[in-house]
């Protein structure tokens, strides 16, 4: 399977670099696009090197990928993969995708993702961001769209000591929801950690 997985801004960004590594060994071929806000908690370099792959950061100045020399490189990216995960899906981004803004690489590429290609969205972030109205909002609008499956995150101890729900769940639930995949379900529960 071509995976292609969009990383945003959050402490749990680092657990995408364990999930890419097992969707190599499983044998997926995965490129990786980060948004800028992403690069603060993990460096593009490591997605480089445990997907084997280029890491799109800019919309415009595109990256190295074969048979592409365009600076719509965006549009080739989003035509490639046969599944789609956003893992952390940060507020900001969530926020992005439900008001339809595409301003950064992986908003643009999600934007032109062709409707049959599942897209599985894992948000991550602190408990109080998780049930913001906003946020509760935009989620019911991506819901409604029926485009995205959102996963659930899992309720634990957080990053910044807090407890409860605003976790990524295990990259390898992840992995197992995403790889299995074939229409993206309204919602999707992902176990506890």
């Amino acid at each position: 399977m071509k995976l292609l997985l969009g990383v945003t801004g959050g402490i749990a960004a680092y657990k995408v670099c364990e999930l890419t590594s097992l969707a190599v060994k499983a044998g997926h071929e995965v490129r990786v696009v980060m948004t800028p806000n992403a690069t603060r908690f993990v460096g593009a370099l490591t997605f480089e090197a445990l997907s084997g792959n280029p890491v799109l950061l800019d919309t415009f100045a595109g990256a190295p990928v074969p048979g592409s020399s365009s600076a719509i490189d965006h549009i080739s990216w989003a035509k490639w993969p046969d599944a789609v995960l956003v893992a952390p899906l940060s507020a900001n981004t969530l926020g992005k995708l439900a008001c339809g803004l595409a301003d950064d690489a992986l908003t643009t590429v999600l934007m032109a993702v062709p409707a049959v290609t599942p897209i599985v969205l894992a948000p991550a972030m602190n408990t109080a961001m998780w049930d913001h109205p906003v946020v509760r909002r935009n989620l019911d609008w991506l819901r409604a769209l029926d485009r995205y499956a959102l996963v659930d995150p899992v309720s634990k101890r957080l990053a910044c000591g807090d407890v409860g729900p605003g976790g990524l769940p295990d990259p390898s639930d992840l992995l197992a929801l995403v790889t299995g995949a074939t229409r993206p379900p309204p919602t999707v529960a992902a176990r506890g950690t």
